[in-house]
């Protein structure tokens, strides 16, 4: 595990943004199209800030979530909503966006279009994860219903999650799709996380620790 500790979340966070800006620029000189895996939640707001306003051809980058809640784009709970407020603006406009929720009461109805979305713009160019103290990452967490099914090497590209204490259904990345990410970053903050990644790295046990599958190849940026 590779960890890069910064001064200050300010600094981290203008600093991780101009990697994976780097990187996204470096892979658009050689392919047609690229893709950036991002996580939801209130963290990397300040990267995502900072991203839609550089410079590059967005129109020939795909953006998709590592995880969703099944909730509609309206729901304050929604991943989709944030990154669209935060990232897919200014600059980063025209970025293709690769949705992982669809108007069905259950998203098992939805998984293979939306799957196939998603299979179409792999692998990974650049991905962005977040973790939780539990030692969860995208939405692959201890406990889940399916947890054992989306670390397996056959996995499909995206699978339907249920998590004790969480209110609705997840759809999350799986472990084969986040492992064939060509550069992975892990995004963490405070003590109590930086604590946790390391007994993850110790664990090396994804269904205690799932983050522990992306570990060898990630690194970890953390500030307190």
């Amino acid at each position: 595990m590779k960890l890069e500790v910064y001064p200050d979340r300010d600094i981290l966070m203008l600093d991780l943004a101009d990697v994976i800006a780097s990187e996204l620029r470096s892979a658009l000189d050689h392919e047609d199209t690229v893709t950036l895996a991002v996580p939801g939640g209130t963290t990397p707001g300040p990267i995502f800030d900072a991203l839609s306003a550089v410079h590059m051809d967005w129109g020939r980058v795909n953006v998709v979530l590592t995880d969703e809640r099944w909730v509609p784009e309206t729901s304050e709970r929604s991943n989709t909503r944030l990154i669209r407020e935060r990232l897919l603006t200014g600059q980063a406009a025209p970025a293709r966006y690769i949705p992982l929720y669809a108007d069905t009461p259950e998203p098992e109805a939805s998984m293979d279009a939306l799957s196939e979305q998603v299979r179409q713009v792999l692998p990974i160019n650049v991905l962005l994860l977040g973790m939780g103290a539990d030692m969860h990452t995208a939405s692959l967490f201890p406990g889940a219903d399916r947890l054992e099914e989306a670390l397996a090497n056959d996995a499909p590209a995206l699978m339907p999650m249920r998590a004790p204490g969480a209110p609705e259904p997840r759809i999350t990345l799986t472990a084969p799709v986040l492992k064939g990410a060509l550069s992975t970053h892990v995004l963490i903050t405070g003590a109590d996380k930086r604590n946790a990644v390391e007994k993850a790295h110790s664990l090396h046990d994804p269904l205690k620790a799932p983050i522990s599958v992306i570990l060898g190849e990630a690194t970890v940026h953390w500030a307190e």
